[in-house]
């Protein structure tokens, strides 16, 4: 009897020690960096509701773990089976289970930047759009279609042109054009002065009217110094029912036509359609681009000014003027002459070589 006790103790030693022997290299495994892990980067995308197992079977199969089992090991080890998130996660080098678990349990899905610039149309945004990969321009164009998006701030909206802000976006791999544009849509509702609807009801504006002519400043001039006095010379113009005779309306109405090429003629002006402000007085009908949050501020709260003109210094910024005369003088110094003379500048210069 006492030999069959020595027996069943030795063999459960055995089997002990063999499970310590066991649980040990288990640890080991999933707190060792995976040398099988090859290549500069991988990329593992886990749908939203998948369970530990198929998490673990993913990473596994793209060779960011060794097997299923080490990251179960890992799961048991840190305790976070419960905190995993959907995403896609990229991986660039050897990496522990234990690590590989954090990762997803912080939720450090891959994003990157993708930049919409001020001034924008929804047609130049599809294009950043496409270019970066994240899908078809005709994609996103129909997503910025969807104008129930800002039906509460804008009624007559029929799309979101001037509602999608500008700004530096981190993007997933797989973003949807429809998630990426209302990320957009609540970007626009966080940046403007936090009481803009305020103030532009307290001016009897809607906010269609705010935005419309901060796209006019925002085509018009990338001086943050100059923006409230652009926004004073058309508010002026409109408050005595002067045109707003805005290049960037007539470029604009020749981009949805399919017309532009580039170049603005002088008969470009009297190019028929509601965006061009040559031939129909007040604003346009709607924004003609996307405004920052300077333009946007420099609306409703335009310079104390009585400017009605400007014309540009062909050096990014303008010269302001009150009366016709005086504007006809600043254009032709900053037109007429500035081009003769740099016409002239390049005939002794080819003369001279």
């Amino acid at each position: 009897m006492a030999k069959w006790i020595l027996r069943l103790l030795l063999l459960l030693v055995i089997v002990a020690g063999a499970a310590g022997a066991a649980a040990w290299w288990l640890r080991q495994q999933a707190t060792t960096p995976f040398r099988g892990f090859a290549g500069d980067e991988v990329f593992v995308d886990i749908p939203s509701g998948t369970g530990p197992r198929a998490i673990g079977a993913r990473l596994a199969e793209a060779g960011v773990v060794r097997d299923p089992l080490t990251f179960r090991v890992a799961l048991w080890l840190t305790g976070q089976a419960r905190d995993l998130k959907a995403g896609e996660y990229r991986f660039s080098g050897a990496a522990t289970a234990v690590d590989v678990v954090a990762t997803i349990a912080d939720g450090a899905i891959y994003t990157r930047p993708v930049t919409f610039r001020e001034g924008l149309t929804l047609a130049e945004m599809s294009d950043v759009y496409a270019d970066s990969g994240l899908g078809t321009r005709d994609a996103f164009l129909a997503a910025a279609r969807d104008a129930t998006l800002i039906r509460d701030l804008d009624p007559v909206a029929d799309d979101l042109e001037g509602y999608l802000f500008p700004d530096t976006y981190p993007v997933p791999r797989q973003t949807p054009a429809a998630t990426l544009v209302a990320q957009m849509v609540r970007g626009f509702r966080a940046a403007p002065p936090a009481d803009l609807t305020a103030r532009a009801r307290a001016d009897g504006l809607t906010v269609r009217q705010v935005v419309t002519p901060a796209a006019l400043v925002e085509k018009e001039t990338a001086q943050d110094a100059e923006r409230p006095i652009v926004a004073a010379v058309y508010r002026n113009r409109h408050r005595i029912g002067m045109g707003m005779q805005a290049d960037p309306t007539v470029i604009y109405a020749l981009q949805r036509a399919g017309k532009w090429d580039g170049n603005l003629s002088r008969d470009d002006l009297q190019f028929d359609s509601p965006y061009n402000t040559y031939r129909y007085g007040g604003l346009p009908p709607g924004p003609i681009a996307a405004p920052g949050r300077r333009a946007l501020e420099a609306v409703v709260s335009p310079a104390d000014v009585d400017y009605l003109y400007f014309v540009s210094r062909n050096d990014g910024t303008h010269v302001f003027a009150t009366t016709l005369a005086e504007h006809n003088r600043n254009v032709f110094q900053w037109q007429v002459l500035y081009f003769r003379n740099k016409r002239a500048n390049r005939g002794d210069n080819a003369i001279n070589r």
